[in-house]
């Protein structure tokens, strides 16, 4: 149809479409012009054809969002004008509702820019659905509308809910692959669903799925009960590591977390402890205290968000857990889903994977409404650390977390604390060890003196990690069998 024809344009009602939160100004739109067309802006004559309109609205919102202008020349690519805006605006909002599924979008606006009226149609980023004009699934691509490969129609469907990658069957998998003792044990927390059978439980879950006359795990029940989720889910676990400066290098702790996704959170609990910077201070009366550098439930809770939001159809690549002397950064693979962006995630909810959410929230781990990342940002403002940052990547989703400097030990202390001592990566347990020589200035230490320390821990490990400091030239041991202790070995000035 074309934009003259405004005998059924003019009948389109507006109230489906909403009122833009900010208008766009004449100075803006002219540099929308002068740096040419992109991914995310493109320009149309004022008489374009309806069906043109909604291909490069349907692109936008398949890709990033944008902003089209319609009364550019299209030769010069200069403001031309439109004789009835009007007519315009309609032949837009026609263009939207021709969508499958109808594009919602802000209400266009009547710009004048030098002179000659433009209207401006703007997409927000992060729609909802994927949409079709025609049955042509349409993406931007530098400045033209393309299809979209099967394959990456699959993904936007993934990321955007359409279609649920934890509900499908796991290839290959049968009952017999999930550890039924967890499973037992999950239901029989359950407050109104004890009573019910196992296998109905995980059925209402979503964690079982009938194939023909038998039932087999989801990809859902493989990663939260599974015996062995990687043989299934390649990617699915996390790399942790602790990089002794602020950015990669060969000095680094890693930390290889698989299993299910509760175990996966516990584990990774587990390496944060031992490896989350601490100061510490000593009272007078030698009282010791610790504060780590993070809040440590500030993290937890990202691990948490990590482990349940993640795009598990993503494999090869894990959720990565990096700290660094100034940072912590956790990737995970795929980017935001649905409508969630980097500017609305404290408020916006949505979820990829409700049947873990679920699970993981029964299991105490997640609140069900919400990411928490409104209650992250709480604890670092509370410890008087900046905002987390959120960051889109080509292939997934970052936050990170920065630090404030732990202070330094006097130079007669040699730099003890901050999870390194001399350019190496220490523990918990050894950095104990060290305050134990250092700040309280005892000659020697022995196993028992850190195992009292570190009641919790088995011997064999407190034996481990003194002879870690020894094998890196950081301790000196003396004597043999019952009668060895350590030393700190002294640097050269």
């Amino acid at each position: 149809m074309d934009a003259q024809d405004s005998s059924t344009t003019q009948t389109i009602s507006r109230e489906r479409f909403l009122e833009p939160n900010q208008k766009i100004t004449a100075q803006e739109t002219l540099e929308l012009l002068r740096n040419g067309r992109s991914e995310t802006v493109d320009w149309l004559p004022g008489r374009a054809q309806v069906s043109d309109i909604a291909a490069v609205l349907v692109a936008m919102a398949n890709s990033h969002g944008g902003t089209v202008v319609l009364g550019v020349a299209p030769r010069t690519d200069k403001p031309a004008g439109i004789d009835d805006t009007e007519n315009a605006i309609n032949c837009v909002l026609e263009a939207a509702l021709s969508i499958e599924p109808p594009l919602i979008i802000p209400m266009p606006q009547v710009v004048q820019v030098q002179g000659s009226p433009l209207v401006v149609v703007q997409v927000p980023r992060g729609m909802p659905y994927v949409y079709a004009l025609e049955g042509r699934f349409l993406k931007r691509e530098g400045a033209a509308n393309v299809p979209l490969s099967p394959s990456a129609l699959r993904r936007l469907m993934l990321e955007r809910g359409d279609v649920t990658f934890e509900a499908e069957p796991a290839r290959d998998a049968h009952k017999s692959d999930l550890d039924w003792a967890k499973v037992e044990e999950y239901v029989a927390g359950l407050s109104g669903l004890a009573n019910m059978p196992a296998e109905q439980v995980l059925l209402k879950r979503g964690c079982l799925v009938r194939r023909g006359d038998e039932l087999v795990p989801t990809h859902a029940g493989i990663l939260l009960f599974g015996k062995d989720p990687q043989q299934f889910l390649r990617g699915a676990d996390i790399t942790a590591a602790r990089f002794a400066g602020t950015e990669m290098g060969d000095v680094f702790t890693r930390q290889d977390i698989t299993g299910t996704l509760p175990e996966q959170i516990r584990r990774a609990e587990t390496f944060l402890a031992d490896n989350l910077r601490k100061g510490v201070q000593l009272s007078d009366r030698m009282a010791r205290s610790e504060q780590m550098e993070y809040p440590l439930k500030a993290v937890r809770e990202l691990v948490v968000n990590a482990v349940a939001h993640r795009d598990y159809s993503i494999q090869g690549d894990g959720i990565r857990l990096y700290l660094f002397a100034d940072r912590l950064e956790i990737t995970s693979p795929g980017g935001l889903p649905g409508p969630v962006t980097v500017e609305n995630i404290v408020e916006e909810r949505f979820s990829r994977n409700s049947a873990i959410v679920q699970v993981l929230s029964d299991m105490g781990f997640i609140e069900r409404l919400g990411y928490g990342v409104d209650r992250v940002i709480a604890l670092m403002r509370q410890a008087n650390l900046p905002d987390p940052k959120f960051t889109e990547t080509a292939g997934g989703f970052r936050v990170t977390l920065y630090n404030t400097a732990v202070p330094k030990a006097a130079e007669s202390e040699q730099e003890l604390f901050g999870g390194v001592f001399r350019g190496e990566p220490i523990n918990r347990r050894q950095e104990y060890a060290l305050d134990f020589l250092i700040n309280r200035k005892n000659p020697r230490i022995t196993n028992k003196d850190l195992q009292e320390m570190c009641p919790e821990v088995h011997s064999e490990t407190i034996r481990r990690d003194l002879a870690d400091l020894v094998s890196r030239g950081i301790l000196i041991k003396m004597g043999e069998k019952r009668g060895s202790y350590y030393v700190l070995k002294k640097t050269q000035k």
